[in-house]
């Protein structure tokens, strides 16, 4: 029985040992990773870039497309805008 109790303190150290060489690594890198979590926050990448226009283009393409179908119903229930050019709006 007592040589298992002078074994089990050498068997859990690499426990402890392993526990604090992982701590000690977790906190060099912390502040490594907190700062490239925050440059990639601030910065945009060209595929970003790209993503955000096509997805503005697209919406001012609906919206294009709502208005000319509004000013197209107007022309047609005789109820045009001022601004609507009832002769180039394609029916």
């Amino acid at each position: 029985m007592k040589p298992l109790l002078l074994i089990l303190p050498l068997a859990l150290g690499g426990c402890v040992v392993g526990t604090v060489a992982k701590t000690a690594v977790d906190v060099v890198t912390l502040p490594v990773k907190v700062a490239s979590a925050g440059v990639d926050a601030a910065t945009t990448s060209q595929a970003e870039a790209d993503q955000k226009r096509g997805r503005e283009m697209r919406r001012q393409d609906e919206e294009r497309g709502k208005q000319l179908r509004m000013a197209q119903a107007r022309c047609r229930k005789g109820k045009a805008l001022p601004t609507d050019n009832c002769e180039a709006i394609v029916r």
